[in-house]
């Protein structure tokens, strides 16, 4: 049995890490195969997507779809309970872009956006 002390554990329990919230953001947008959110998500191994998505399935954000071809499909797409951390997500999105203005422009950084 797992103990939490707060609510925010719970989330961070489950969204938490370097590449859920990442993963869950671009399956918001809409379903996804394993080579599309490996090109999405960079510089993520294959192993630690195959796990993330795993991870994500058993915590009932993701779904995991099987098309019965050759050769063998497999689609991601959020649950309705993954669906539902869009807002947060979001959120967490507006507050980087604000950061990155506001501190890393003063930095040697360079931020590539994607999409």
């Amino acid at each position: 049995m797992k103990t939490y002390y707060c609510d925010l554990e719970i989330s961070l329990d489950v969204i938490g890490g370097k590449w859920k919230a990442l993963v869950l953001y671009y399956l918001i947008k809409g379903p996804k195969r394993t080579s599309e959110l490996k090109n999405l998500v960079k510089n993520i191994s294959q192993k630690m997507l195959i796990q993330t998505l795993r991870e994500l399935e058993n915590d009932g954000l993701i779904q995991r779809m099987m098309f019965n071809q050759v050769p063998p499909k497999v689609e991601y797409s959020t649950t309705e309970l993954g669906q539902s951390l869009e807002p947060m997500l979001k959120a967490l999105c507006t507050w980087g872009g604000n950061y990155a203005e506001k501190v890393l422009a003063k930095d040697d950084y360079q931020i590539l956006y994607t999409d």
